[in-house]
């Protein structure tokens, strides 16, 4: 007779979804249960972005997932506001600058560690290898691609206005193309944004703190 087997069960993230629900529903009421029944809608979004057959947009997003890798896109434009722009552009460079470290430093060393959420099975959900980049081996949450990504364009967007819209737009779609690679969950991907904002807002603060300081010696 075959023994057991303590290896927990190669479900797809649909059929998790599923068994978060049933959890919840047997928890009843309160935090644990709305806790569950949130991982079931994350869990259930991603299956439904893998399993939608998208071939347009797959080359394009999984270049873009790879080429935000270590900010380098936020970091690019950084220096093309620094070179080319006034005085205005370079705060809003080395203040966006200033969000990117903040954000990463929050979500890798210290969101990533706390959580520890495991990253999804993207080949029990079926993504097609043309989406494909590396998977991380870090935790899943928060998304820390989003979160830099989220940092510097708010944070560019206060000190200069026209380059919000873009830069917001650039930022989101960063974070779809980490859900769209599989290697995040939506959720991954919201808990970054608000890390990004919240970031973002601390940058800001530091730069202010420093601009009075220097009016006043």
């Amino acid at each position: 007779m075959p023994e057991p087997s303590n290896e927990p069960p190669n479900d797809s993230p649909a059929e998790r979804s599923a068994d978060a629900v049933a959890a919840a529903r047997r928890s009843g009421s309160g935090p644990r249960a709305v806790l569950a029944d949130l991982r079931a809608v994350d869990g259930a979004l991603y299956a439904a972005v893998a399993a939608t057959p998208t071939p347009a947009l797959d080359r394009g997003l999984r270049r873009l997932s790879h080429a935000a890798d270590h900010s380098k896109i936020s970091f690019t434009v950084a220096a093309g506001l620094a070179l080319a722009g006034g005085r205005r552009a370079r705060t809003a460079a080395l203040v966006g600058v200033g969000a990117i470290a903040v954000a990463s430093a929050s979500a890798n060393l210290l969101g990533k560690r706390l959580v520890r959420r495991r990253r999804p099975d993207r080949e029990a959900a079926r993504v097609t290898v043309a989406r494909h980049v590396p998977m991380p081996s870090s935790a899943s949450f928060p998304s820390g691609h989003t979160a830099s990504a989220v940092a510097f364009a708010t944070a560019v967007g206060v000190v200069l206005p026209p380059a919000s819209v873009p830069l917001s737009l650039l930022a989101w779609a960063v974070g779809y193309s980490r859900v769209h690679t599989g290697v995040h969950y939506p959720g991954d991907v919201a808990g970054g944004a608000l890390l990004g904002v919240a970031s973002a807002g601390v940058s800001l603060a530091g730069a202010r703190a420093w601009a009075r300081r220097a009016e006043i010696h």
